[in-house]
């Protein structure tokens, strides 16, 4: 399949910073030589303990960061041409984690068409795109309100039209959902899912929380400025005891799946949804 994203060689560290005598001291690498390639119309979970560098990683993807060394390519347009930086951000919009530092405008409809007002796109196509983004998140009904009457989910709904608005091939969304409750959370996830399933846009999505991993294409965990796993969720979250000594959790049903096994019962170790852990559960009665 066609490649959206490639990380050739990355290593980067954040500027210098002055000790107590003025003096810089430079920080250590956040990545160290990450490379990686992203598949056109997939859906990516990128996970990592604080500090492990996976915003770090996904800042690079549209630019906000750029390599000390090595290539960031999205459509193989490369990250470091500034030239380029408007065309990048088009096609890899992100969405970050508190949508009030998103939302610009006082009217919902108007803060989807603010990204594209500022491209330069003709009235009546704004038009055209706010109503659809609206719709893509379930939000249309709400493109009279203000953003401040708005759930913590709806706003990240609206962020995320924001970034759908500008009709980019890839969205990378940063913990998006952790400062939302429950209902909040599932709201975003089932967004997510639909703008991946239906309208094939390629998700790469920064999480810690592993229920949301489990329902991606594709597990990759980061430590230390590393990729240290890179498969398919049921494959990561099988290997309980790594994930443990790597400072991450596995979803719930995992969890349980393990402690029967060590507990002696023949339970499948790749569980990763409620649905295959009744069934196995099912079985052992």
């Amino acid at each position: 399949m066609e490649k959206i994203i490639k990380a050739e060689h990355i290593v980067f560290r954040y500027p210098a910073e002055l000790d107590e005598h003025q003096k810089p001291v430079e920080n250590p690498p956040i990545l160290k030589d990450v490379s990686l390639e992203i598949e056109k119309g997939s859906f990516t979970a990128v996970l990592g303990h604080n500090g492990s560098g996976k915003s770090t990683f996904a800042k690079h993807i549209n630019a906000i960061l750029l390599p000390e060394s090595g290539k960031m390519y999205v459509e193989n347009l490369d990250t470091s041409d500034e030239n380029l930086l408007f065309d990048i951000r088009q096609k890899a919009g992100m969405v970050f984690q508190n949508p009030d530092n998103q939302i610009v405008a006082t009217v919902v409809e108007e803060d989807v068409a603010f990204a594209p007002e500022n491209l330069g796109v003709p009235p009546a196509e704004i038009r055209q795109r706010v109503d659809e983004a609206l719709k893509a998140v379930n939000m249309y009904e709400y493109k009279n309100h203000a953003p401040t009457q708005l759930s913590g989910g709806q706003k990240q709904r609206i962020a995320i039209a924001g970034v759908i608005a500008m009709q980019p091939d890839c969205i990378i969304l940063d913990e998006p959902t952790a400062m939302l409750d429950p209902q909040g959370r599932q709201e975003v996830m089932q967004t997510i899912q639909k703008l991946n399933q239906e309208k094939g846009i390629t998700i790469v999505l920064i999480t810690h929380y592993m229920e949301e991993a489990a329902l991606a294409d594709r597990i990759v965990v980061i430590d230390d400025g590393n990729i240290i796993l890179d498969d398919v969720p049921k494959k990561v979250f099988s290997q309980v005891d790594k994930m443990k000594a790597l400072g991450l959790d596995v979803p719930q049903v995992t969890e349980l799946a393990y402690e029967l096994r060590k507990a002696g019962y023949p339970v499948p170790a790749e569980i990763i949804t409620e649905e295959e852990c009744l069934q196995a559960l099912e079985n052992l009665l």
